[in-house]
């Protein structure tokens, strides 16, 4: 039997009394996993389920063990001693005396199974267009959670003091209620705003609000993202029937300006909860009058796909221009990568299709302690070197005042009527590789994160650190240039070389070179045209003539193009490279170099 990461907890209930969770059947699977665990690898708490054991011949484990009255068990111990019950002839419990610390283990592991699992709770409350009653609604949901926390923390305690109470000697107040709230209602969408073949999008909830409980951390099966999603100009819309939308929820997300339905099935709840520290929360009112610009459907069954491996992702154009993503249900997905490129992706379409230039890059305004300030736009694929080189530069205190990111991994270009070329954002917040962050800042801003895999390789934290309202801001670019972290800087390699010629910079541009610094699946040099595997490659006819008519722009506008060499896939160079790359860009900033 498999069992279920996932846990919706009903955040309507006020949790006050044990039973609540003593009576729960999240409860009786939390034991069943353990038996199961135990059977498979005969571990110390093996021979105390052995006492609870009925017919060893069934198949299931609630057939084969008592499940009702371990459970009676708990509900005994939260109320009484272990040596009462062993003394009582009220209770017809096993002796346990001499199973005290197995007990006792039994207690630990049933709690710990519990706070390994991905908690939410799950609140359905009407929207309000007043802030003032969204608020208290809001508060409810952390007065439910914080009860359930306080009892869960009591029941457990109350169990291991009734055990054995020199057990008991520290109590660590550890997270035990859910990791993330989400309030849901149901839009009013009018007729004229809804799509027709869609009806499925229509009978399921919408998350108004997220409630986070820091520290939040998820563990996930997966922590790499592979390959290219492909770009299919058919319907596919007419086709998709979801049958327990009772299962799924509906996270409405501006990317920029764009609306996106991301829809979500239970198990992938945590690269949902991700959105909430990473894209703009749709106003829900504007959900009655807007359509969608793009529907991204993340955990389809994996049978719904027509080609075995469309399941790692795969967008499909309906007749009426909407975007609609999907990936399959497999642990293989299991990783937020999946969630926010393939969101990143059907923007840059979109963009592409409005003959504007999607651009995977970082952007940051620079304030110099002169009171001079420049916008330096960084491209890149990931691990390129784009943050570094900006979390390098704003270190230079004595001469920087400030690095404001504004774009941390994708944007786009636009031309306004008088030629200037400006930058507009997508998230407000950013995805990025624990040891690629300066020491101890994930943790300073611990209270805000939203920890992926902390203990592995390409661990991930999910941080904010901007408003929408300076995402959708046109910012004109200053600078901008091509990380190149996989060449070694020497006389004919500078830190930075700028470009007079719009097909050289083209040339390097197009290319996307880097050394891969396994963030996906990729290994090695490889070459990802403009950088930007996430749209642009998959309509790069297009892209090419709308990269050119850019890069010309930019040339006239008088805007410094060029290549920024990081050396962060440079071995030996991946701490002090971006430093070198950094005080060489100063020097420009301050006018001590010419261009």
């Amino acid at each position: 039997m498999s069992y279920e990461r996932t846990v919706l907890i009903p955040g309507e209930v006020s949790y006050s009394n044990i039973s609540q969770i003593l009576n729960s059947s999240y409860l009786l699977e939390i034991i069943s996993e353990l038996i199961e665990d135990a059977e498979e690898t005969r571990n110390t708490l093996y021979p105390f389920f052995q006492l609870f054991l009925v017919d060893e011949t069934k198949q299931k484990v609630h057939e084969r063990y008592d499940l009702e009255q371990i459970r009676q068990l708990l509900l005994a111990l939260s109320l009484n001693s272990l040596d009462h019950l062993d003394e009582s002839s009220y209770f017809s419990f096993p002796k346990l005396s001499s199973y005290r610390e197995t007990l006792a283990l039994f207690v630990e592991d049933t709690f710990n199974l519990w706070r390994s699992k991905h908690r939410f709770m799950k609140k359905a409350d009407p929207f309000s267009h007043n802030s003032r009653t969204r608020i208290h609604k809001q508060i409810s949901l952390v007065k439910n959670n914080s009860d359930l926390k306080s009892l869960v923390l009591g029941v457990y305690r109350q169990i291991l003091v009734n055990i054995s109470a020199r057990r008991v000697k520290v109590l660590r107040q550890l997270p035990s209620g859910a990791q993330a709230g989400f309030i849901v209602d149901r839009p009013r969408t009018k007729p004229e705003a809804q799509i027709a073949a869609a009806d499925f999008l229509y009978n399921m909830e919408y998350v108004w609000s997220v409630v986070l409980e820091p520290p939040v951390i998820f563990y996930t099966y997966s922590n790499k993202r592979r390959g290219v999603f492909k770009v299919v100009d058919r319907p596919i819309l007419n086709k998709i029937n979801i049958e327990n939308p009772q299962d799924w929820l509906v996270f409405p997300i501006y990317v920029n300006d764009k609306l996106i339905f991301v829809v979500v099935y239970k198990e992938y709840f945590a690269m949902a909860a991700g959105l909430a520290n990473l894209y703009e929360f749709a106003d829900f009112e504007s959900l009655e009058n807007r359509r969608p610009d793009g529907i991204y459907i993340f955990g389809m069954n994996k049978s719904f796909f027509e080609d075995e491996d469309d399941y790692n992702g795969i967008i499909y154009k309906e007749d009426d221009g909407t975007y609609v993503g999907l990936v399959g249900d497999d642990p293989s997905i299991d990783y937020f990568g999946y969630m926010k490129k393939m969101v990143l992706t059907i923007h840059n379409l979109i963009v592409i299709d409005e003959d504007r230039l999607p651009i995977h890059g970082a952007l940051a305004e620079i304030k110099l302690r002169d009171g001079k300030s420049f916008n330096v736009m960084i491209m890149g694929d990931s691990g390129a070197g784009k943050s570094e080189t900006l979390d390098a530069l704003n270190r230079i205190r004595k001469q920087v005042s400030e690095v404001n990111i504004l774009i941390d991994d994708m944007g786009s270009l636009d031309i306004l009527e008088d030629g200037t070329v400006v930058a507009y954002g997508t998230e407000t917040g950013a995805f990025v590789r624990l040891d690629d962050l300066q020491p101890g800042y994930a943790y300073s801003a611990m209270d805000r994160s939203i920890f992926l895999n902390p203990n592995i390789t390409n661990a991930r934290v999910i941080v904010p650190y901007s408003n929408y309202e300076d995402i959708i801001r046109p910012t004109k670019i200053d600078y901008f240039f091509y990380a190149n972290n996989y060449e070694k800087i020497d006389d004919n390699k500078p830190p930075i070389e700028f470009f007079n010629d719009v097909d050289k910079a083209l040339d390097i541009f197009s290319k996307g070179a880097r050394m891969a610094k396994g963030t996906t699946s990729e290994k090695g040099l490889t070459y990802s045209y403009f950088a930007n595997p996430f749209g642009a490659i998959q309509r790069r006819e297009k892209h090419e003539k709308i990269a050119r008519k850019y890069m010309e722009t930019l040339m006239k506008s008088n805007v410094k193009v060029g290549t920024l060499r990081t050396q962060l896939g440079v071995e030996g160079y991946e701490d002090q490279g971006p430093l070198i790359a950094a005080q060489e860009l100063l020097k420009f900033l301050k006018g001590e170099k010419d261009v």
